[in-house]
């Protein structure tokens, strides 16, 4: 069903390919909102993390001494108890003002960089919009369009990254 959004529409081409099939837009406005909230994790494979130490200067395992924890087996990113919930422990609110950054933008996880280009919510035009509202995200609906390719890529990168052994 439309709701008036330029992402919502179904596509031109009879509703064949995906609700999406005309593309998304999306923007990161900073506003730091999928980087905090509830306690949750951010996953990461050993090249993520390897990466990540080089970027902040430390080798591997005080990196992983340092910054991360293990869930049920698995390594994700810490997290700091804020009045905005729980930030991830490399969003920088003091910076630039009125701005949430990625202390590691450049080496960020897959599951950083593919946001909002998951499975979950891109299952239908419903998901993307609760996404949207429940984030909430001011970036999803303005800002550059993604084509149906790139957001496929994106799904892909996402699905591959989710066999690796965390």
């Amino acid at each position: 069903m439309a709701t008036g959004d330029s992402n919502s529409r179904r596509g031109t081409t009879g509703g064949t390919g995906p609700w999406y099939e005309d593309g998304l837009r999306f923007e990161c406005t900073c506003c730091g909102n999928c980087c905090t909230g509830g306690e949750g994790a951010v996953w990461f494979d050993d090249d993520e993390g390897r990466a990540m130490a080089s970027h902040l200067g430390l080798d591997y395992p005080e990196f992983l001494v340092r910054h991360t924890r293990m869930i049920d087996g698995h390594r994700s990113l810490n997290e700091v108890d804020t009045e905005h919930g729980y930030d991830c422990v490399f969003l920088d609110r003091e910076t630039v003002p009125g701005k949430a950054l990625c202390g590691l933008y450049e080496v960020r996880p897959v599951q950083c960089r593919t946001w909002p280009f998951w499975p979950e919510v891109l299952r239908d035009e419903r998901a993307w919009n609760r996404m949207k509202k429940n984030t909430p995200c001011p970036g999803m609906g303005k800002g550059q369009l993604f084509t149906v390719e790139s957001i496929v890529e994106r799904l892909v990168e996402q699905r591959d990254s989710e066999g690796k052994p965390w």
